[in-house]
């Protein structure tokens, strides 16, 4: 279905843009069983066939769905194509494969990610793990006031944030980007006493997503991270009942920023 105009409710769109994240997961899966090769983009980081091909597919499916929204997608900004946004307008972010050092690592925690932004805020978002969970992998998905959901080899099921058990709370740490003294340092000044129960880590996108599954509290992220690295993810975490702030003052996080660079951020579910 094509629906374009500017004040259309963003769950319309939600079925169609699973189905292209299940399509590109696919894709990067069938890239993920043969011996690829790694590249390296002019910031240092890693890309493959797989990233560039999961976001031409996803791309199309997205220009065919909502032929006047602008998309601005990882892999396309990388190559100096970003799209020139107004103030407020609705955008399509795109990160084909979130979690690319997990893929070359063949650890399976990665992710592909599709968000809308309305307004600078993320109003629906999709996260496929697809090598996590069995076949099919697990399909987050969420629209901001009307709820979230995980499709996995159970079935469908709704989602929603825990309070925070009465043992403490469990805390997310980013795999391949931690630096453990200066998260002991933030979480020391602000958890201000509250007990941690428990330190993980996790890969990719999916820390938010599983704050939004109830099955952790909190992920700190000190370091740099891109708008299209947890757009998504953001959006299914505030669909269950999540936020996304600012770790300097805690004020919401916004998209749609000059250069799409994060400050420090701190997500959380309940409590």
């Amino acid at each position: 279905m094509t629906v374009n105009s500017p004040s259309v409710d963003p769950a319309v769109w939600l079925s169609a843009v699973e189905a292209l994240a299940r399509q590109a997961g696919d894709f990067v899966m069938a890239i993920y069983a043969t011996d690829f090769a790694v590249q390296g983009k002019a910031d240092a980081s890693p890309v493959t066939e797989a990233d560039q091909g999961a976001e031409a597919l996803i791309l199309a499916g997205l220009r065919a769905l909502t032929p006047d929204l602008p998309i601005v997608a990882e892999e396309a900004v990388a190559a100096g194509d970003a799209p020139q946004l107004m103030a407020g307008q609705r955008f399509w972010l795109v990160d084909p494969l979130d979690g690319t050092r997990e893929f070359v690592a063949r650890n399976g925690e990665f992710t592909v990610n599709i968000a809308l932004i309305d307004q600078g805020v993320p109003v629906l978002g999709v996260v496929l793990a697809p090598a996590v969970g069995g076949p099919g992998g697990c399909l987050y998905s969420g629209v901001v006031g009307q709820g979230a959901w995980l499709e996995d080899a159970a079935g469908r099921r709704a989602i929603g944030c825990r309070p925070v058990p009465d043992a403490g709370l469990t805390v997310l740490a980013s795999r391949s980007h931690g630096d453990e003294a200066a998260l002991d340092v933030f979480l020391a000044r602000y958890l201000a006493g509250r007990r941690v129960a428990a330190l993980g880590n996790a890969g990719s996108s999916l820390k938010l997503c599983l704050l939004a599954a109830g099955q952790a509290d909190l992920y700190p992220r000190l370091g740099r991270t891109m708008e299209w690295d947890i757009a998504a993810g953001h959006a299914v975490l505030a669909a269950a009942g999540g936020s996304v702030r600012r770790a300097d003052d805690g004020a919401a996080l916004v998209y749609g920023k000059p250069g799409f660079e994060n400050p420090h951020f701190v997500a959380a579910g309940l409590g």
